[in-house]
């Protein structure tokens, strides 16, 4: 069992940058890759970043390409999203999810484990 905890979500004026942290309780297999995702009331979890422990790589959706960059770092375990020049738009839940894959999974259904996300909201 892993436990992740998403810190870092408030208000933010449009143009502004936050820096959302997905803490996980241990560092195992089950935490190889992670992925960022985001969810508005009413909406689907859709997909934000990926990035695996061993990826040089991360994949994002065109949504965020250029303004957000994701994280993993190893030792502590923790995941990170920078998200920079942020709009009105990107207001939402955001959760972090892990899984044993290692590899880059824009799908949902690849992750395992889940936070119980963090608020982002930008005002325009």
């Amino acid at each position: 069992q892993v436990q992740l905890q998403e810190t870092g979500g408030g208000l933010v004026e449009a143009g502004g940058s936050l820096r959302l942290s997905c803490i996980a309780s241990k560092r195992t297999t089950e935490t190889d890759t992670v992925g960022w995702f985001r969810q508005i009331p009413g909406g689907e979890r859709t997909f934000v970043a990926t990035t695996s422990w061993i990826a040089s790589t991360a994949d994002y959706d065109d949504a965020v390409k250029g303004r957000f960059t994701v994280a993993w770092d190893n030792d502590k375990p923790t995941a990170y999203l920078e998200m920079n020049n942020l709009t009105p738009e990107d207001t939402a839940v955001y959760f972090c999810g892990t899984t044993r894959y290692t590899g880059l999974y824009k799908n949902i259904d690849a992750y395992r484990y889940w936070g119980q996300g963090t608020q982002v909201t930008v005002s325009p």
